[in-house]
């Protein structure tokens, strides 16, 4: 497997190569015109506002279909070559069926990113390796034959130290109270892993879950 991580990606997007493909597709000149303008403002660092000349507002509603606009490059070079891919935004996976073949694809993809669409490699970020040992979107797989989709250990280990913080603040509350406020924030977790194949991540995360809400009765 191809893993492909851009260094920055939202940061570094050059301008003129993402208004070329938008103007593919929309023939007005004022919208265009207004697109660049939001990709133009000014970024407050300090109190100072300075002018952008790259990148697009992080956490802007036209910043992610921006990225698949130019993005879509890459998806229909990969299309074009026959590969077996996943991207979302910035993330993609490419997978192949050895090392070798790996190594034959991640050369060309990269040069590829760099002349074409004016984008980094992060090269300590990006691999070649095997897909039970990468993480793409929190998920990873497993070693069988068979690969099933399953949470990666990071992403749990993440979500319990999110946890503990609540948990910390529940000593001194009423336990329903603590459940009240626990319920949106593990609905929203396990909605998100859902596809995961693999259930007993979630039955031992159901144990440490339980155990922890007993720790606050037995110190109550």
């Amino acid at each position: 497997m191809v893993d492909l991580d851009l260094e920055k990606f939202f940061d570094r997007v050059n301008h003129d190569v993402l208004m070329a493909r938008v103007a593919r597709k929309i023939g007005d000149k004022q919208v265009l015109r207004l697109i660049r303008r939001y990709l133009q403002a000014g970024l407050m660092t300090g109190g100072i506002v300075t002018a952008r000349n790259e990148g697009t507002p992080q956490g802007g509603p036209l910043s992610p279909l921006m990225s698949n606009i130019l993005l879509d490059d890459l998806d229909k070079e990969l299309e074009r070559r026959g590969h077996a891919f996943c991207r979302y935004a910035d993330d993609c996976n490419v997978y192949v069926r050895s090392q070798h073949a790996g190594e034959r694809v991640m050369a060309p993809l990269t040069c590829f990113l760099t002349e074409r669409l004016k984008l980094t490699v992060n090269g300590a970020k990006s691999a070649v390796d095997r897909p039970w040992r990468r993480i793409f979107l929190g998920y990873t797989m497993t070693a069988h034959k068979a690969p099933r989709l399953r949470i990666a250990a990071s992403s749990v280990a993440r979500f319990r130290g999110k946890l503990k913080a609540a948990f910390r603040a529940g000593r001194g509350r009423a336990l329903g109270a603590t459940i009240k406020d626990l319920t949106p924030v593990l609905r929203g977790w396990i909605a998100y892993f859902r596809l995961t194949d693999s259930k007993g991540i979630l039955e031992d995360l159901d144990g440490w879950l339980r155990r922890r809400l007993r720790c606050i009765l037995w110190r109550q």
